[in-house]
């Protein structure tokens, strides 16, 4: 069974909650919202999801780069399911990228994140891994964390001139390229 869940909206009160740890991973309600996660964010054309944007306040995102309409470039990777992730930035260094979010469809903006960052997180099978990230990956694992602590990629917006429209932003990287 297929399940698609609802993705929750900005302003909706679950998006801006400090998500709950994870005690048991093998828990059969955290496998089925898993599988919920898994084929929520297949559905739609987005590279990551996190538990809150399907109304679950759990500490579990899904890091899942591909290329898709809404993100061309973005790098080839299996599916990842995190549980009670965690992270922190290699160095200082910092870029400004295009984001968007399944949960504040048809806006855009520029959000500076780490660029190389080393994370921990239980994977489906209880196993602790750590893995360093960089650059679209590592944002992608920054921007689903945000949903666990209860922000959104807006809040990390430093000028709202870095705002777009989606349409303005696709008119833009059109013209990019």
């Amino acid at each position: 069974m297929n399940i698609v869940s609802e993705i929750a909206q900005l302003g909706a009160p679950v998006l801006r909650m400090q998500a709950e740890v994870v005690s048991d991973v093998h828990d059969n309600e955290i496998l089925q919202l898993i599988v919920a996660m898994q084929n929520t964010l297949a559905a739609t054309s987005g590279v990551g999801i996190a538990a809150p944007q399907i109304g679950q306040s759990k500490r579990i995102i899904i890091v899942a780069s591909r290329p898709t309409p809404r993100y061309p470039l973005a790098p080839l990777m299996e599916p990842t399911v995190m549980i009670n992730p965690g992270f922190y930035a290699l160095s200082s260094e910092q870029e400004k990228d295009w984001e968007g979010c399944l949960s504040i469809p048809g806006i855009r903006a520029l959000v500076p994140r780490s660029v190389e960052i080393m994370i921990t997180y239980t994977d489906q099978n209880g196993i602790l891994v750590q893995a360093s990230l960089s650059r679209f990956v590592a944002r992608i694992f920054q921007h689903e964390f945000d949903h666990l602590e209860g922000k959104t990629y807006l809040d990390r917006v430093e000028n709202n001139g870095d705002i777009y429209a989606e349409s303005e932003y696709f008119k833009l990287i059109a013209s990019d390229v």
